[in-house]
C-alpha cells in the first residue's frame, strides 16, 4: 500500500550528525516511493557531505539544515564525555525549536537518533501530539549494571508514550528491544529489512561499463583479484582485522589488491597505522564523492571487484553487504547481530567470526582459487538478496504505517 488519503501531508526525515552512511540510504529508499503521495522534507546539518545532499537533489527532495551538529562517536575521557553530551544536549534544543514551525500532529518526523538516549526530545515531540517514527538498526549494549538501570527506566518512559512507532531494520534488532520494551509495545514493533532496489540493481549490472579503465584510473591491474570493502573507514567496521589479512596475503601473494570504499578520507593518525601493516598500495582507499553524485555511480564501482569482505564488529545488516550480493559478488562477512540473516554459510556466502584476520586471509584465498565456488556464491547471493530484500516491499511497510497516523 503506497497510497494516501492527504497527498500533501508533510514527511519530516531528521537527523543530527554528518557522517552518513546506511540508515540514509534506507531513509533514502522511503523518500523515493512517498514522493508521489506524500511531501517529504530532509533535515540535516548544514555542514553535511555533499554527495549526500546530491543524493536528495538528484531525486528532487528539498533539504532544510541545522546549524548544529552532533557527532555520535564514542568518547574516552571525561572531558570527551563532558563534550559530547552538552553537544548532544545542544542540537535537540536547537531540533525541537526547529520543529515547531510544523504542525506535528498532521506530519509524520521520522527521527534517525538513538531513543534510549535522547529519551527527553522524544517526551516533548509526544506531548505536541507528534507522530514519531524511529528506525532500530542493531540494540546491544554493553553497560554496567547502573547504566543499564538508568536505560531500562528510558526506555520504560518510551515505551508509554502516545505517537511513538518504532521499526527495526532486521529481526536480531527486533530480538534484543525484547528486555528492554514493555510487552505491549515491544508487539508493536514493526521489521522493515534493509533495502536493495532490484531496479537499479539490474541497470548496474547490465550498464556497459568500462570495467579494465576503471581500475586503471585506481592503479589497479586488470588481471588483479580485488578484495573490496564498503562503508566507513572504522573500528566497528573491522577495518584493522580487513588490513591484517591483507598483510598475510600480501607477503604470499602478488596480485591481489584491497579497496575500501568510504564516505571520508583517512585521517592523518589512522594512516599512520594504516602505513604500519606495510601493505603499500596494495590497500586503495577510495573515496565515493570521487566516484559521482548519483549512487549507479557507486554502485557501478562495485563491478570492478572479485569479492566483497565486510569483517564488521558490530552492525545491522548493512545495505552494502545486500547490494553487493545482489550485484552478484561472492561475499564475506561476520557471524555478528543480522548479518547471518543474509549470509548463509556456504549458500549465499561465508561467514566467518569478528577480529579472525586468519579466517577472513583464508577466505578471500579460496574464493579466489576456486572460480566454481565463486560463481556459485554470485548466484545463490543475488538470487536471495532479490527475493528477501526488495526495498519497494519496506517502503510500503511504512507509507502504510504513515498512513495510518491519520485513519
Amino acid at each position: 500500500m503506497s497510497s494516501t488519503k492527504n497527498p500533501k501531508r508533510k514527511i519530516i526525515y531528521l537527523w543530527t550528525y554528518t557522517n552518513w552512511g546506511g540508515a540514509q540510504l534506507y531513509l533514502l529508499t522511503i523518500m523515493k516511493l512517498a514522493k508521489d503521495t506524500w511531501d517529504p522534507v530532509v533535515v540535516l546539518p548544514r555542514s553535511s557531505k555533499k554527495d549526500l545532499l546530491g543524493f536528495y537533489e538528484k531525486f528532487d527532495i528539498n533539504c532544510d539544515f541545522l546549524e548544529n551538529k552532533f557527532d555520535p562517536k564514542r568518547e574516552r575521557t571525561f572531558s570527551g564525555k563532558l563534550r559530547r553530551q552538552y553537544e548532544r544536549i545542544r542540537s535537540e534544543i536547537e531540533v525541537y525549536r526547529y520543529l515547531r514551525r510544523y504542525d506535528l500532529k498532521e506530519s509524520i518526523l521520522h527521527i534517525e537518533i538513538a531513543p534510549w538516549q535522547s529519551w527527553i526530545l522524544l517526551t516533548l515531540l509526544s506531548l505536541r501530539r507528534a507522530n514519531v517514527f524511529i528506525t532500530l538498526n542493531n540494540f546491544r549494549p554493553e553497560a554496567s549494571v547502573w547504566r543499564r538501570v538508568v536505560w531500562s527506566f528510558r526506555f520504560w518512559v518510551i515505551s508509554k508514550l502516545p505517537g511513538l512507532h518504532i521499526f527495526a531494520s532486521n529481526k536480531d534488532a527486533k530480538d534484543s528491544l525484547k528486555e528492554w520494551l514493555t510487552t505491549r509495545c515491544f508487539e508493536t514493533v514493526r521489521i522493515a529489512y534493509s533495502p536493495i532496489d532490484p531496479a537499479q540493481i539490474g541497470a548496474v549490472r547490465s550498464a556497459d561499463l568500462d570495467i579494465p579503465g576503471l581500475r586503471k584510473q585506481h592503479c589497479i591491474d586488470a588481471d588483479e583479484f580485488v578484495v573490496l570493502a564498503v562503508g566507513q573507514f572504522i573500528d566497528r567496521k573491522g577495518r584493522w582485522t580487513f588490513l591484517e589479512a591483507a598483510k598475510m596475503i600480501t607477503e604470499t601473494t602478488a596480485n591481489v589488491r584491497f579497496v575500501w570504499l568510504m564516505p571520508e578520507s583517512i585521517s592523518a593518525e589512522d594512516k599512520i597505522r594504516v602505513d604500519s601493516y606495510g601493505v603499500g598500495k596494495r590497500f586503495v582507499p577510495v573515496l565515493s564523492s570521487d566516484l559521482g553524485t548519483d549512487r549507479e555511480s557507486i554502485l557501478g564501482f562495485f563491478r570492478i571487484a572479485d569479492a566483497f569482505a565486510l569483517p564488521s564488529f558490530i552492525e545491522g545488516l548493512p545495505i552494502s553487504l545486500l547490494e553487493a550480493m545482489a550485484l552478484g559478488l561472492p561475499c564475506i562477512s561476520t557471524n555478528v547481530y543480522a548479518i547471518p540473516e543474509a549470509i548463509i554459510p556456504d549458500q549465499t556466502g561465508i561467514l566467518i567470526e569478528a577480529g579472525d584476520s586468519i579466517a577472513l586471509a583464508t577466505s578471500i584465498m579460496k574464493l579466489k582459487g576456486d572460480p566454481n565456488l565463486r560463481e556459485r556464491l554470485s548466484l545463490s547471493g543475488s538470487r536471495f538478496a532479490l527475493e528477501h530484500f526488495d526495498g519497494r516491499i519496506m517502503a510500503d511497510r511504512y507509507l502504510e504505517s504513515y498512513q495510518q497516523c491519520f485513519e
